[in-house]
């Protein structure tokens, strides 16, 4: 095929395990919304809670506070944002690095606009915390997409690197 890098696996693979991220996600968010009543928390260690927060914005609670337009737009970008994604799995999928960045992100955005749609907010529930300062609650989906933009930046500076 014209275009297409030979070596690196294949577009079905990237959207296989887009979809495990998803359905871990979701598995989890399942159990915390059956075990757990909004705001609940339970202690697992000194530093790390499971909590049961609902968020209606972005990352770090972003237009949270909005009157519920928000939450359309952000469905709507996780959908135009997966799209390019397939559409730059399809381009690049001998740059395995980049492809595994991009389907976590992937994965992760999908995940979230499940939520978006079935509840109108995204379901959080880890809770990260040390000495009175607690980090944003977040979830396996947000996990996925932080880990796809490390390995972005990492592929970028390798790229960089090769190039010398």
């Amino acid at each position: 095929m014209a275009g297409r890098s030979t070596g690196g696996p294949g577009l079905w693979l990237w959207l296989g395990l887009a979809l495990l991220v998803v359905v871990l996600d979701q598995l989890s968010k399942t159990l915390i919304l059956a075990s757990f009543q909004l705001n609940d928390s339970h202690t697992v260690t000194s530093w790390f809670n499971l909590v049961r927060v609902h968020n209606t914005g972005a990352a770090f609670s972003f237009l949270a506070g909005a009157s519920g337009w928000q939450r359309w737009f952000f469905v709507g970008l996780g959908t135009v944002a997966s799209a390019f994604i397939v559409w730059m799995l399809k381009k690049h999928p001998g740059q395995t690095l980049f492809c595994f960045a991009v389907t976590m992100i992937m994965g992760g955005a999908i995940g979230n606009v499940v939520d978006r749609l079935l509840h109108g907010y995204v379901v959080d529930f880890i809770q990260v915390h040390y000495g009175g300062w607690y980090f944003p609650s977040f979830n396996l989906a947000d996990s996925a997409i932080t880990l796809g933009a490390i390995c972005l930046i990492l592929d970028e500076i390798l790229r960089v690197r090769r190039a010398r």
